[in-house]
């Protein structure tokens, strides 16, 4: 089970990376959506970095790779699928 494996520290940053990746999506982003971003941070988590910053790009680099039908079909707010992180040129 995933508690056993993190502290509490590094789990409420996981939740808070999560729900910052997945913030601009309805209601959060569906279960799947929200699935392959956690798994992301997870990974990232993994490797000892636990740092807000570095969950939260490792969540969005996960939405950045959607396949392309995906984000055609997503109803994003703001219409926008670049992660905080890559600006708009």
């Amino acid at each position: 089970m995933i508690v056993e494996r993190f502290d509490r520290r590094a789990m409420a940053a996981m939740e808070e990376a999560l729900e910052k990746a997945c913030e601009r999506w309805p209601n959060g982003g569906t279960h799947r959506l929200r699935k392959r971003v956690a798994q992301s941070i997870i990974r990232c988590a993994e490797t000892g970095n636990i740092s807000l910053d570095a969950l939260t790009e490792a969540g969005e680099r996960a939405l950045a790779q959607l396949p392309q039908s995906s984000k055609r079909v997503a109803k994003l707010k703001g219409a926008d699928i670049r992660p905080n992180w890559q600006s708009a040129a």
